[in-house]
C-alpha cells in the first residue's frame, strides 16, 4: 500500500512540474519573465537609495543656512564640519560604483557641484604669504599659544621667523607673557597686552582699548579682547585680537550661546569703528561657515584660498583660528607648524584695498 502511495505522490509531481513548464513556455509569460529580469540588472533602476542620500547631501549643502538651529544648535554644529561633507560624498561614490548605479552617479553630481561651489575656490593656488609682500601688503599670524604650552619661547621664534608684520595671541599667562616679550622685542618692538590677548607689531602702535566682549552669564573676571590702530607705512588699520568663548559638543548638541553672544558684542564694536581699514586676529571658536560667526563674517572678508585647519593640533579637523579684514582681501591662508599649543598657527597676506 505505501509503494503504491509513493509512486502515485511522484506521478503527480511529475505532472505538476510538466505543468509548469509548458505555462513558463507561454509567449506572454516569457516575455514578461525577461522584462522583469531585465529591469532588475538595469543600471538606472539601481541604487535608488543612494541617489536619494546624494540628493539629500546636496539640499543639505546648498541649503545650509535652512538646517533649524534648535534644538541643540544643530545647523551650527552641521556647519563647522561642513568641509568635511567631501567624505559623505567619496563614500556616496564608492557604494554607486560597487552598486553599479547609473541613477545614483547622477545624483552624485548634485552634491560634488554644492561642495565646489563652496570650498572649490579654497583649494586654487594663490600668491605665498611667505613671498615677498607688496607695497601695501601685511603679513598676519594668528595663535592660541595656549596657557599650557610648556616652551613658550620656541613658539614665540617660531611664529618671528615666519616674518609677519602683525602677531595676535590668545591665552597669555604670567609668566610665559614675560617670555614672549622678551624673545619676540627684537623684531616686534611694538606690542600691547590686554587681558590674556596681545599684539606684537612691527609698526607703531597707538589708541590701545579694551573690548568688552564678555558674555552676561561669566561673572569672573575675564578679558580677552583689544583694539589698536596699527600705523602701516600705508595707511592706519584698526587691528581687533579677541578669544571667544569655548564651544561644547553635548549629547543635547552643541552648547555655544556664550560664544554667539560674545561675537555679536565684537560684531557691534567692529560695525562702529571709524577707520576704513580693519584687521581681526582672533581665535574665535567657530569656523567662518558657522552662522554664529554671522556678526563678523556678514561685514568683514575671509580667506577665499586654504582650508588650514588649526584644531585640535595633534589632528585638525577644522579652522576656528581666524585673519579676517575689512577693505582688505586676505590672501590665501595656511598653517605653520606645531609649536607647544594644542592650536596651529594660522598665516596670511593681507592686501589694503
Amino acid at each position: 500500500m505505501a509503494e503504491r502511495d509513493n509512486g502515485a505522490t511522484s506521478a503527480a509531481k511529475a505532472t505538476t512540474l510538466r505543468g509548469i513548464r509548458r505555462w513558463s513556455t507561454l509567449p506572454g509569460i516569457r516575455r514578461w519573465s525577461a522584462a522583469g529580469s531585465a529591469k532588475a540588472r538595469s543600471p538606472w533602476t539601481r541604487g535608488r537609495v543612494l541617489a536619494a542620500l546624494a540628493v539629500l547631501s546636496a539640499v543639505l549643502l546648498a541649503f545650509h543656512r535652512l538646517v533649524p538651529n534648535s534644538p541643540g544648535r544643530l545647523g551650527s554644529l552641521w556647519e563647522s564640519f561642513l568641509p568635511w561633507s567631501g567624505l559623505v560624498i567619496v563614500a556616496l561614490l564608492g557604494l554607486a560604483l560597487l552598486r553599479r548605479s547609473a541613477l545614483a552617479l547622477v545624483a552624485l553630481l548634485l552634491p560634488v557641484a554644492a561642495w565646489t561651489y563652496l570650498f572649490g575656490g579654497l583649494l586654487l593656488p594663490g600668491v605665498h604669504p611667505g613671498a615677498k609682500p607688496g607695497a601695501h601688503d601685511l603679513v598676519a599670524v594668528q595663535h592660541n599659544a595656549s596657557d599650557e604650552n610648556t616652551d613658550p619661547a620656541d613658539t614665540a621664534r617660531a611664529l618671528a621667523d615666519a616674518g609677519p608684520d602683525l602677531i595676535g595671541l590668545e591665552e597669555l599667562i604670567p609668566p610665559a607673557l614675560a617670555v614672549y616679550e622678551e624673545t619676540l622685542a627684537p623684531r616686534y618692538p611694538h606690542h600691547t597686552v590686554v587681558g590674556t590677548v596681545g599684539l606684537w607689531s612691527k609698526h607703531p602702535l597707538t589708541d590701545v582699548q579694551e573690548l568688552d566682549i564678555k558674555p552676561a552669564g561669566i561673572t569672573e573676571p575675564w578679558n580677552r579682547g583689544l583694539r589698536a590702530v596699527v600705523h602701516t607705512p600705508h595707511r592706519e588699520v584698526a587691528v581687533y585680537v579677541a578669544h571667544l568663548p569655548s564651544i561644547r559638543v553635548r549629547a543635547t548638541g552643541l552648547a555655544s550661546s556664550w560664544r554667539d553672544e560674545s561675537a555679536g558684542r565684537l560684531g557691534k564694536a567692529i560695525a562702529a569703528e571709524k577707520l576704513r581699514t580693519v584687521i581681526l586676529l582672533g581665535d574665535l571658536n567657530s569656523t567662518v561657515d558657522d552662522r554664529g560667526l554671522a556678526p563678523l563674517t556678514s561685514q568683514l572678508n575671509v580667506p577665499a584660498r586654504g582650508f588650514a585647519f588649526s584644531f585640535p593640533a595633534a589632528f585638525p579637523l577644522a579652522r576656528i583660528d581666524q585673519i579676517m579684514a575689512r577693505s582688505a582681501a586676505v590672501g590665501p591662508l595656511r598653517t605653520l607648524p606645531r609649536t607647544g599649543s594644542d592650536h596651529l598657527p594660522v598665516i596670511a597676506r593681507i592686501t589694503l584695498g
